[in-house]
């Protein structure tokens, strides 16, 4: 019985065994033809898991590095560098006794004391505050410097590194370099380091002026260089891509009258102790601002100061409105010089306007109240053009409405509530309107520049340094012509008055060599509960033009709140004005008589429009006087003949000709004016014209006599 069991489970067994056996190579088998299929498919496909094996290898042999785009610099008008790239670096000392090299030599601080004594020689910290920092408490792998080790130059690293310190490193950081200092300041703007916090990269990034509102132009885009190497560490391929550099900013501003404005605002700044100064001197011809700046310029320390008040701030301009006022009188046909007023106080609209003098100077002439910046003139001006016609000329002139300046940005374009005789009329002398810097220098040069109206700029153009190709520019744009050309001499007249007449209120803007027509201003501060009180609780300004009779230059001046008031605000803006004028003008004219060494080659403009031929004239150097009032130039005094630089050219147009201003003319000009115009000529002295007996703007009469005046020397 029991014999038989066991040969039955022992068959049983076998049988399991080989059903067994039999599943076990299904199995494997399977299993073998799906490792087959999986592999096939990868060998093929090259994918995992949704995963690019080739990519991954790709990864695992090639070594990505970034190539750095160079920010854009900035220059200014003779190309000298204004901004530039440059490193800084921060000063780190490593502790850990367990770093060495692979032939065992250490790569820690070894000798503390020497070490601090180097450092706090070229830290400005004491040796005891470095071996504090180098003798932490816990054990420490590495220690910083703070403040006194970050943004090291690269002179004081290899100061420090020619000591040979062991264990003193250095991380580098991109940092941008401003070699004029506070240069225009608050239209460059300033740069500064910024590390990412996803890729952790330290890049240069534009915080205030032309560096942050340009700042994607100035950037660029980095690029990418790809190396592959084999198992062997060998490079076998690779692929870059380049950096596109930065693009760079050409800017108008000269250096040399930058750097003297720059100093005379800080010592201005300093003895006034105002609250703030603006000056911007403007080439008149052009619209170029070639020097500008602000007190107090920006202070990294305090982010209140990271403004462009040129724009940004709105204010009472005060009495050099009147230059405007006068303009608007005389080209609108409203203004007499020689009727008269009675000063002091004016009566109107239930209020008072009241002049700086409140006892007035008696009954005098509007040209008188001009010269002596009387408000009641200005008001009796108004009220005779009329609400709407004044208003007509605000907004011509480009009253509170925005320049729109290149490279500036938050302009606040002012306002006036204009409403009531007596708003309407305080407008007149410079309050109850609210301007900004750009907008008066813009109206101003319409004064300036015989009626047409020129947008200020800064910014000459910007350029792809890699192709050199310009992306934007901005050159001379005329934007309005607010006044005749013949308003804008009479205004210059007047203006002259200012400076040069004996009750006139800029005698201390006077400049040696040179005639200026300006105006100055005073203007009271508003505030929420009516207009501050104070002895020197007021807006000071000043605008001068040069040369008088033809101003190559407008430079506009505003100072507020002084706190020093023993001394009267005019001279501050004058210790800034006559210097930077001076200069502006000397290098001008050291220009102009290098330039008269030279001859030029007449062009031939016959049949241009006189605005067309004179622009190739001037372009060539050459001066033009006008005959006649056609549109178009008939014949030329000279054509195609070489000539010296400046020499004068006539260019007769047809109809009635107006009388020139000859002051200064050559004997040669005036015999060759008189024999094109038919006029008898009566001469007396040599060198050059001081006087003609036909007073400029007259038209000429037939068979009319000229009588000059000539004097050697003539200044």
């Amino acid at each position: 019985m029991n014999k038989k069991s066991k040969r039955t489970m022992g068959h049983k067994t076998t049988k399991n065994r080989k059903i067994f056996g039999q599943w076990l190579f299904f199995f494997v088998g399977a299993l073998f033809l799906l490792l087959i299929v999986r592999f096939g498919y990868i060998g093929i496909m090259k994918t995992a898991h949704g995963v690019s094996l080739e990519n991954r290898i790709d990864i695992l042999y090639t070594q990505k590095s970034v190539i750095q785009a160079r920010r854009g610099r900035i220059y200014d008008s003779e190309k000298n560098k204004i901004a530039e790239n440059t490193s800084t670096y921060k000063i780190y000392a490593v502790l850990d006794k367990s770093q060495k090299t692979t032939s065992g030599k250490p790569l820690y601080v070894t000798n503390k004391s020497k070490t601090a004594k180097v450092l706090s020689k070229y830290l400005g910290l004491s040796k005891t505050e470095v071996m504090k920092i180098l003798s932490p408490s816990s054990k420490t792998y590495q220690v910083e410097f703070g403040n006194a080790g970050s943004g090291i130059s690269i002179e004081t690293k290899r100061n420090i590194e020619d000591e040979n310190l062991t264990g003193i490193n250095f991380v580098e950081s991109p940092a941008r370099e401003y070699s004029n200092g506070s240069f225009a300041s608050q239209l460059i703007g300033i740069a500064q380091p910024k590390t990412s916090t996803k890729t952790g990269q330290t890049k240069l990034v534009g915080q205030l002026g032309l560096e942050s509102i340009f700042n994607k132009e100035l950037t660029g885009t980095n690029g990418v260089k790809k190396s592959k190497e084999d198992t062997s560490g060998y490079q076998i391929d690779g692929s870059k891509k380049k950096a596109k550099n930065g693009d760079d900013i050409y800017t108008t501003l000269n250096t040399k009258l930058q750097t003297l404005l720059e100093g005379k605002m800080s010592e201005a700044a300093s003895a006034s102790q105002a609250t703030s100064i603006n000056a911007v001197l403007m080439n008149a011809k052009t619209g170029a601002i070639v020097a500008a700046t602000q007190r107090p310029s920006y202070n990294t320390d305090d982010k209140t100061m990271w403004r462009n008040t040129l724009v940004e701030d709105a204010y009472e301009p005060g009495s050099t409105m009147k230059v405007i006022t006068m303009s608007a009188a005389i080209d609108s046909g409203n203004f007499n010089p020689n009727a008269y007023y009675q000063s002091g106080t004016y009566s109107i609209g239930g209020g008072q306007i009241t002049d700086w003098n409140t006892s007035g100077w008696g009954s005098i002439t509007y040209r008188e109240g001009f010269e002596r910046s009387s408000n009641v003139a200005m008001a009796h001006l108004e009220q005779t053009m009329g609400a709407k016609t004044w208003k007509q000329y605000l907004d011509d002139f480009g009253f509170m409405k925005k320049v729109n300046v290149l490279g500036m940005t938050n302009e606040n374009k002012g306002s006036s509530p204009y409403s009531g005789a007596l708003e309407q009329a305080n407008t007149a002398y410079g309050q109850g309107i609210t301007v900004n810097t750009m907008q008066m220098l813009q109206a101003f040069s319409a004064v300036a520049n015989n009626g047409k109206m020129l947008k200020p700029y800064f910014v000459k153009k910007i350029v792809d340094p890699d192709t050199n190709k310009v992306v934007q520019k901005s050159s001379k744009k005329v934007v309005g012509t607010p006044i005749k050309a013949s308003t804008a001499k009479s205004v210059l007249k007047y203006m002259q008055d200012v400076i040069y007449g004996d009750k006139g209120t800029g005698s201390m803007y006077q400049i040696d060599g040179y005639r200026v027509a300006g105006k100055t201003g005073t203007a009271q501060i508003g505030s929420a509960t009516g207009y501050e009180t104070g002895s020197g609780n007021y807006v000071y300004s000043f605008v001068g033009m040069a040369p008088a009779k033809n101003p190559k230059y407008v430079m506009y001046l505003t100072l507020t709140k002084p706190k020093n008031t023993s001394t009267a605000a005019e001279n501050f803006i004058a210790s800034v004005f006559n210097p930077v004028m001076k200069q502006a003008l000397d290098t001008d004219k050291a220009k102009k008589e290098k330039s008269t060494q030279g001859r030029v080659n007449v062009p031939d403009v016959k049949g241009q429009t006189v605005e067309t031929a004179g622009t190739k004239l001037t372009s060539v150097g050459l001066q033009y006087v006008v005959l006649g009032n056609g549109n178009k130039v008939k014949t030329q005094s000279i054509t195609s003949s070489s000539v010296l630089t400046s020499s004068r050219i006539f260019l007769m147009t047809g109809g009635k000709t107006t009388m020139p201003d000859m002051d200064g003319w050559s004997k040669k000009d005036v015999v060759t004016f008189a024999k094109l115009t038919k006029l008898k000529l009566t001469i007396s002295g040599s060198g050059y014209l001081t006087s003609q007996s036909i007073k400029s703007m007259a038209t000429i009469q037939d068979n009319q006599t000229l009588t000059v005046k000539f004097k050697k020397n003539n200044s």
